[in-house]
């Protein structure tokens, strides 16, 4: 199993935005055959910080998903959210296994 950690820069006046790419992110994910562990908002703290985990089984499986991703209208879409509303700064993507 590989598990993505992603790190974003967020503005915190788009927050509503941010929440609604999450939100269709986590479809996605799943529809391409990944779990979706959830998006971690700021509560307190930084308000600029947020984050996302999800695994699929294997670092193949990730890469299937990313060309899968690349095509799909529903994820062109989100991207163009984020990017039109202007609601991720930037971000960092780490690849993790699990100790369970």
């Amino acid at each position: 199993m590989i598990t993505v950690h992603l790190r974003y820069e967020i503005d915190p006046y788009k927050l509503a935005d941010f929440e609604e790419y999450g939100r269709r992110w986590i479809a996605l994910v799943e529809k391409f055959g990944g779990d979706h562990h959830g998006y971690f908002l700021p509560s307190e703290g930084d308000s600029d910080e947020a984050f996302a985990l999800f695994s699929f089984e294997s670092l193949a499986a990730y890469e299937q998903y990313r060309v899968k991703a690349a095509t799909d209208p529903e994820s062109i879409a989100a991207y163009e959210l984020a990017e039109r509303t202007g609601c991720i700064r930037r971000y960092e993507r780490r690849f993790l296994r699990p100790l369970l």
